[in-house]
C-alpha cells in the first residue's frame, strides 16, 4: 500500500472532524464571552483546513506533495486549535509555543502545496 492511499482515510477523518470542530467552536465562541477570541480564532483554522485537507485527500493521486501538505497542515491545525482551546478552558496551553508551532506547520503545508505545481506526477 502506497503512502498515499495511506493518507487519505486520515485526511478525510481530520476534514470531517476539523469541520465538526470548527462549527462547535464558532458557536462557543458567540455565546462564550471572556476570552472568546481564543475559540474564535481555532474555529477559523479549522474551518479554513477542513475543505483543504478534503480537497488534498480527493487530489492525492494528482498532486505529488498531497501527502506532505496534508500531514503538515492536519498537525498544525490540531497543534495550534488545541493548543487554543486548552489555554481557553485551562488556562494554560498544551506546551510553550504550541501555537506558533502548529501555526508554522500550516504554513509549510500550504507551501507543499505550492510544491507540487512544481513538483508533478509525470503520469499528468
Amino acid at each position: 500500500m502506497r503512502l498515499n492511499d495511506r493518507c487519505v482515510p486520515l485526511f478525510y477523518l481530520l476534514s470531517g472532524l476539523f469541520g465538526f470542530s470548527g462549527v462547535a467552536l464558532s458557536a462557543a465562541a458567540a455565546h462564550g464571552g471572556g476570552d472568546a477570541h481564543l475559540l474564535a480564532s481555532a474555529s477559523a483554522m479549522c474551518l479554513a483546513h477542513a475543505p483543504a485537507l478534503l480537497a488534498l485527500a480527493l487530489g492525492v493521486d494528482r498532486i505529488r506533495t498531497a501527502w506532505l501538505a496534508g500531514l503538515l497542515m492536519g498537525l498544525g491545525t490540531l497543534l495550534f486549535s488545541a493548543d487554543l482551546v486548552s489555554l481557553r478552558f485551562a488556562g494554560s496551553g498544551l506546551f510553550p509555543m504550541a501555537a506558533p508551532t502548529g501555526g508554522f506547520a500550516m504554513m509549510a503545508g500550504w507551501l507543499a502545496v505550492a510544491a507540487g505545481a512544481v513538483f508533478r506526477r509525470s503520469d499528468n
